[in-house]
């Protein structure tokens, strides 16, 4: 708030973030000679210590002259924390730069600008707020939008920024499919990125480190394998951005970090970014899909065909039920199930479920349970393919109709009057599956292959939280089916615990064969089944899964450990089936450390500390584990059905990921002064702050309600009127 007098204390906080990284050079981060000579380093929190030092502390001085200041420092994932401007030692009153100075660290591991201008918020909603000022690089990396944040902060932001705005650098990206199937080819691509390096040729080699398979335990094979070359590519830097492939088929099965470096360049401001990782599983396994339909269709047909191929499918992971299959045949023939609702071990094992045109009648009250516990609890896929003989208003009874991307209408019809060309909503392009070949080009083409459907499945609106990816372009939801405002919805998606749910209103993409065959068919299912299936353990392996909240943390940071855990029928595991009786409502579970190396130079040793897992509720345990040590970490729990253990990797780094970066983020900083009107300065303008940050005039209004009867004036008014009724009854002689 201004200084002033009458008015109320109330902070208007010039916030230092911390400028984690570093800068080589005088002034802003840039190379040559400077106050600390020619060739010498300096930190960016020197700058930022040496601007707030600079003339006997001026810039603070001049501001503490206009505004009641307040520091913060935001270097936690939550918010912020005080610092003090005023030193008792100083002996004067106002702020003492040095003591402030020396309270600015760069220990934080996150710089979350969102969350930090949120808490400010939250901290002085009730106050005169003036102004922010931040000092910062402006490389968040965690939290919420700091642009959203400065909106609802509802006062100017002046972004003071710290770093250089560019440098001579590369930076890696890796990216890899999540899951590989061994003996199968898969590419590795590597991104590029790079600034004031044109012409130089870097070298990148990739390498493979196997770190277990679904289960850790203490055996000697199973001990993760060291890091091996499996290619390497030279690359000329030509452009900004360059991409480079590497074809790889996995030999192993189990959890894989493949990692992909490139020599630093003498020219190189920063090193720690010529280095990027991700971890990927190699398995062996098969996806299992169940077909549920009452009759053959096109779509049954070509479904089967499609996945019978598939590497990742075959034949062992295609099951069918057809009502109207005859009988001997389902018990002759494996692809076809002999029942809608097989023993829960069979049924809970698959990882994704279509449901076709079946009556209400012949959908068991078991399997709409239990189909809705896939979904929910175990994360499975379902994809619900509307027909024209029965309709999805089949299933607006059942337990089924709570998890649906569609709010069903059980009276509405088939609607085929006129054929339509589907369209695609601006969310589509957000899905892979609705992305087509290779470009937006190719994928228009391949839907415009779809011609006109003749018929489709009306329904009564969007369900909540569901997302239309496709839709009917002239028909709207409702019973009349024009009300003029939601368009009726042809495919939509939904997620509904933490499983995903695809309704399709017709089951007509087989046209989508008409002119290219099944390269554009077997790409939409393909990527579908991809995306429902591989967002949990596939098959049996959901049954016990071990998993943290994230798979990087820093040093300091707590792990959270969940374990879902069932018995062999997927029910939540009991008190009376945990193996270790001295551990009531506990799993038993090892933490191994990262090794440390030997005094005498030789191999690491491993750390293992012995862990438990309290149960938080049936079928879950959970706990915080507290990390210190930077390095690989590996965690197994022993199933106690089994008594295997399963495990789980995750890394933490003793490195900011702020310091990654050797510039400043120019666009977020200009991004959060111009949304709330403020201005950007850098180290070398920033003692402009005072002269041009303009006070606002703020109207304050305050209401008092003050009771009529306790006024002079209701008094004065009440005492004359008696008098004059007084003097009148008087004068005209009544009593």
């Amino acid at each position: 708030p201004p200084r002033g007098p009458g008015r109320p204390p109330g902070p208007a906080p010039a916030a230092p973030g911390p400028p984690n990284g570093w800068a080589r050079g005088a002034g802003v981060g840039g190379r040559g000679a400077g106050a600390g000579g020619q060739g010498a380093e300096f930190r960016r929190i020197d700058y930022v210590k040496a601007l707030l030092e600079n003339q006997d502390g001026d810039l603070l001085r001049r501001l503490g002259e206009k505004y009641r200041l307040r520091a913060f420092l935001f270097d936690r994932p939550d918010g912020v924390r005080s610092l003090e401007l005023e030193s008792d030692a100083r002996g004067t009153v106002g702020p003492d730069p040095k003591h402030l100075a020396e309270q600015l660290t760069t220990s934080g591991q996150v710089t979350a600008l969102g969350a930090a201008i949120d808490d400010l918020a939250r901290r002085y909603s009730t106050a005169n707020l003036a102004g922010l000022v931040i000092v910062s690089d402006f490389n968040q990396n965690t939290g919420p939008s700091a642009v959203r944040a400065a909106r609802r902060l509802g006062v100017k932001v002046h972004a003071v920024g710290v770093g250089p705005v560019a440098a001579d650098d590369v930076a890696l990206d890796l990216q890899t499919p999540l899951v590989m199937k061994k003996d199968e080819r898969s590419t590795l691509v590597a991104t590029v990125r790079q600034d004031g390096l044109t012409g130089k040729t870097v070298t990148l080699r990739f390498s493979a480190q196997r770190l277990g398979g679904s289960g850790v335990s203490n055996q000697k094979s199973e001990i993760p394998n060291q890091k091996s070359e499996i290619g390497q590519r030279t690359l000329e830097l030509t452009g900004n951005t360059q991409t480079v492939d590497l074809p790889y088929t996995p030999k192993e099965t189990g959890r894989f970090a493949f990692t992909v470096e490139a020599e630093p360049l003498e020219e190189e401001v920063i090193g720690e970014n010529n280095r990027a990782r991700r971890e990927a599983t190699v398995h062996d396994d098969f996806l299992r899909l169940l077909f549920v339909e009452y009759e053959p269709t096109w779509e049954w047909r070509f479904i089967k065909e499609v996945f019978h191929r598939d590497k990742l499918v075959g034949r062992r992971g295609f099951r069918t039920f057809l009502r109207s299959a005859d009988p001997k045949v389902r018990q002759t023939n494996e692809l076809f199930l002999t029942t809608l609702s097989p023993a829960r071990s069979e049924f809970f094992a698959h990882d994704v479920i279509f449901l076709g045109d079946m009556p209400a009648a012949a959908l068991s009250s078991r399997f709409c349970r239990m189909t809705k516990e896939f979904v929910t609890e175990f994360g499975g896929g379902l994809v619900v393919l509307a027909g024209p003989r029965f309709g999805p208003g089949q299933l607006a009874d059942t337990p089924l109709a709570d998890i649906l991307p569609v709010k069903l209408d059980p009276a509405a019809r088939i609607r085929d009057r006129q054929p339509f060309r589907l369209q695609l909503t601006a969310e589509a392009v957000q899905y892979d599956f609705m992305r087509l070949g290779s470009d937006k080009a190719e994928s228009d083409k391949a839907w415009s292959n779809l011609g006109p459907i003749p018929w489709y499945q009306p329904v009564e609106r969007l369900a909540p939280l569901a997302t239309a990816l496709a839709v009917h372009p002239r028909d709207k939801c409702g019973d009349s089916g024009i009300d003029g405002k939601t368009p009726q919805p042809l495919v939509a998606v939904r997620q509904y615990g933490r499983g995903e749910v695809v309704y399709l209103a017709m089951d007509e993409t087989w046209r989508l064969r008409r002119k290219y065959g099944n390269r554009y068919y077997r790409q939409f299912w393909g990527q579908m089944i991809h995306r429902l299936a591989l967002r949990h353990a596939l098959g049996a392996h959901k049954r016990f899964v071990v998993r943290t909240d994230r798979r990087h943390y820093q040093a300091d940071d707590h792990v959270l450990v969940t374990v879902e855990a069932y018995d062999a029928d997927f029910k939540p595991l009991s008190e009376d089936k945990l193996a270790d009786k001295l551990l009531p409502r506990k799993l038993s579970a090892e933490l191994t450390l990262p090794g440390q190396r030997r005094k005498t130079g030789g191999p690491a040793e491993a750390n293992v500390r012995r862990l438990s897992i309290s149960q938080l509720r049936k079928g879950v345990f959970e706990a915080r584990i507290p990390l210190a040590v930077g390095g690989e970490h590996r965690l197994s729990v022993k199933d106690p059905i089994t008594n295997e253990p399963v495990g789980v990797t995750f890394q933490v780094t003793v490195l900011s990921a702020e310091r990654r970066r050797a510039v400043r983020n120019t666009a977020l900083e200009q991004a959060v002064a111009n949304a709330t009107g403020g201005r950007t300065y850098d180290l070398t303008t920033a003692a402009r702050l005072p002269d041009e940050i303009k006070l606002v005039s703020k109207t304050e209004t305050a209401i008092e309600v003050i009771p009529l009867w306790n006024t002079w004036l209701c008094f004065v008014c009440v005492t004359v009127l008696m008098l004059g009724e007084w003097f009148g009854r008087k004068r005209v002689n009544l009593p």
